[in-house]
């Protein structure tokens, strides 16, 4: 199956409250040989105010963020949603892109009201070529070289991590030269762990996941946090009822005895504490999973005579009332968790229903006088909000007087409010964000901070607002 490598580049990091301001891919054959390539960049949306930090790491200016020679955000997200589904199906693949740059396309994607699980549909899979140099140090190491950062822990930062094995990546932070960097270092671990590779590749397919789970009476399963590399020789114990992606595994380093009695309602505090007897394994996001025998030397489980993890996995599988149980606890872990107030994050909060998935589709071949009415047969309040955003950025014109007044007071509260609590980057949380810079910053840095602060401070008057 073809690869298709992409980038981000950001007003952020808050995925939810932040746009894609240059969006980059390309695509290649199964030997990571180049096919074919994409950019696209697009304009500031209203309400979004940038990070400086974001701004200084990409280098992307003010005067470049409102080039009116740009596309809308709206836009350039169609041109993304269209050359992507012509490109499909293929491996989708970034580096952090699971965390991060998949979450930015899909808040694209559900913002602009196109369908949002593009990636890892319609015969689409998702990797992510982080999680394979992690696999590839945990697993076979000295393969690649891994820098240290300025504390002295290993980094995987891709602009130290690729220069660091020999490509040229003094474009750093520009969309299309991380993709190309991606790729560099996708292509050493696949010739030079190739064994590690194939794993990997393996395991972006749902099925097989769930299948090695499942099925393998034991194996090891690695992870990073905060900075280290983490291997614990875990058992199958369980899968969510209402989520058929969701697997529990058992820490065999744990004696199972202690759990198996447990209620539902015990179960759910278990996967809440640390250490963590049972874990959580998403099928759908490429976990890192290698047979017992190539689990690392500080895995504690090793430390478990053989005979007492084969009695502990074998207690577990026999037990499968108790694996019921663990399924119902992940199915109930965030079962108090309260809608949030903000439709960003309600992303997760279930499917358009049918009818609303026909309008939103109709919505953007209609011409955009035609799209009003359209708005007022969708159901989903979601889609409702995002599809008045989309007509007052596109075609404020069309809106009646009180919907632009009531539009107009929105983005003023949006990116002037003084409420610092807010999960959205404003004027007043960005102006302080270059004080803390300038008290560190010199040469041109400095320079570029005084632009990032004057576009700020006449930001609310471009947008006649404040």
């Amino acid at each position: 199956m073809p690869y298709v490598f992409y980038d981000t580049e950001t007003t952020g990091v808050a995925t939810a409250f932040c746009q894609i301001l240059q969006f980059a891919a390309i695509r290649t054959d199964d030997n990571l040989n180049e096919i074919d390539r994409f950019e696209a960049r697009c304009r500031l949306l209203p309400h979004i105010i940038p990070s400086p930090e974001a701004l200084l790491v990409t280098g992307i200016s003010p005067e470049i963020l409102t080039d009116p020679g740009l596309p809308t955000h709206y836009e350039a997200v169609w041109e993304i949603r269209k050359k992507l589904v012509e490109w499909s199906p293929s491996v989708f693949i970034g580096y952090n892109s699971i965390a991060f740059d998949e979450e930015l396309l899909r808040q694209a994607f559900f913002q602009t009201l196109h369908p949002t699980y593009l990636t890892n549909t319609n015969g689409n899979q998702r990797s992510d070529a982080m999680r394979i140099a992690h696999s590839t140090h945990i697993y076979q190491p000295n393969t690649i070289s891994i820098p240290m950062d300025d504390k002295g822990k290993r980094t995987f930062k891709l602009d130290q991590l690729a220069p660091i094995n020999g490509f040229d990546h003094s474009r750093a932070h520009d969309a299309m030269a991380d993709v190309e960097a991606t790729i560099f270092m996708a292509q050493m671990v696949k010739d030079r762990a190739n064994g590690i590779w194939n794993s990997m590749r393996r395991f972006v397919n749902k099925s097989q996941v769930l299948d090695y789970v499942m099925k393998e009476p034991c194996f090891s399963l690695s992870e990073r946090y905060f900075g280290r590399m983490y291997s614990w020789l875990v058992t199958y114990c369980g899968r969510n009822p209402d989520y058929d992606s969701q697997l529990a595994v058992f820490d065999l380093n744990f004696d199972p005895d202690e759990y198996l009695s447990l209620s539902v309602g015990e179960l759910v505090k278990v996967l809440g504490k640390s250490p963590k007897a049972i874990r959580a394994v998403v099928a759908n996001r490429q976990p890192i999973m290698m047979p017992p025998e190539a689990a690392p030397e500080e895995t504690k489980a090793l430390a478990v005579p053989v005979e007492e993890r084969n009695r502990r996995i074998e207690v577990i599988e026999n037990d499968r009332p108790f694996m019921n149980r663990v399924g119902e606890a992940l199915s109930q872990r965030f079962a108090d968790r309260e809608v949030s107030p903000h439709v960003e994050k309600r992303i997760y909060d279930g499917f358009p229903g049918r009818a609303d998935q026909a309008l939103i589709e109709h919505f953007h071949e209609e011409r955009w006088d035609n799209r009003i009415n359209l708005i007022e047969q969708i159901q989903d309040a979601r889609l409702v909000e995002f599809a008045n955003r989309l007509v007052y950025f596109e075609r404020p014109d069309l809106l009646s007087d009180r919907m632009r007044r009531d539009m107009d007071d929105w983005l003023a509260n949006r990116i002037l409010t003084e409420d610092t609590s807010v999960p959205w980057m404003t004027v007043n949380k960005a102006l302080a964000e270059v004080e803390e810079q300038l008290e560190t910053s010199d040469g041109e840095r400095v320079n570029f901070l005084g632009e990032i602060r004057d576009f700020l401070m006449v930001r609310p008057q471009q947008l006649s607002v404040g």
